[in-house]
């Protein structure tokens, strides 16, 4: 019969990883969250990466996902000290219901899945989206589901959210994702500003109004369905 068993010396390796990259990673980014980063030393990121970039789990460099798609263009996965302080920013509660577009293969889902009582995860291509259904199967976590869909869409029929997450940059055509939003809610994203400066930003909603605050500087490659209409002039 075949021994199913993990390699003690490989788990030992992956928190030993998990600890560096917290401590020298992510505190020094002035992330203190005591919940969030007892999740992040809990979750085993390598678990919802292809194999082949597992060695580079803990970078605190941008990821590319190649999908099979036909013309699907590699997604970038935002480093895990960019991803835990717009997590952080975000503040989310015990009760909270959350959405996280482009999720890809699951991990700030899986992370968001210990801090909140619901997680809905958004992907768009249906080959990340295999990969992220197989990884929160073998994950086990009950309260994250995962649907197939456009991510400009967000999931109008299990909304209203306490939390979204965009992983990854955005540009424009946030307003579905903000109607999504309950009163008191936030979104936290990457964002290309007017003057093309990227921030990391979080949109408040209250009395039926959202506004947004510059959080840090951070940079994503604007995804997809974020981006803005192109303008044709005549001459």
């Amino acid at each position: 019969m075949q021994n199913t068993s993990i390699d003690p010396s490989i788990s030992d390796r992956s928190a030993f990883s998990r600890r560096t990259m917290v401590d020298c990673q992510i505190r020094t980014f002035d992330v203190t969250d005591s919940a969030l980063l007892a999740r992040m030393l809990d979750v085993q990121r390598e678990r919802f990466l292809p194999p082949e970039l597992e060695p580079v789990a803990y970078s605190d460099s941008s990821l590319q996902l190649k999908s099979d798609a036909p013309g699907a263009k590699p997604r970038s996965l935002l480093p895990p000290l960019i991803l835990a302080r717009l997590i952080q920013s975000a503040r989310v509660l015990a009760g909270d219901k959350a959405l996280v577009v482009a999720a890809a293969g699951g991990y700030s889902a899986a992370l968001l899945a210990g801090l909140a009582a619901d997680v809905v995860a958004v992907e768009s291509d249906p080959a990340l989206f295999e990969e992220l259904r197989v990884n929160l199967d073998a994950s086990g976590l009950k309260n994250v589901r995962a649907l197939l869909g456009p991510l400009g869409a967000g999931a109008p029929k299990e909304a209203p959210f306490d939390v979204i997450l965009v992983d990854g940059g955005v540009a424009a055509n946030l307003d579905p994702l903000l109607a999504q939003l309950k009163d008191g809610g936030r979104l936290v994203t990457v964002q290309r500003l007017a003057d093309g400066v990227c921030k990391a930003v979080r949109y408040d909603k209250a009395d039926g109004a959202t506004g947004y605050r510059i959080l840090f500087d951070a940079s994503a490659p604007v995804l997809d369905a974020f981006q803005p209409a192109e303008e044709f002039t005549f001459s």
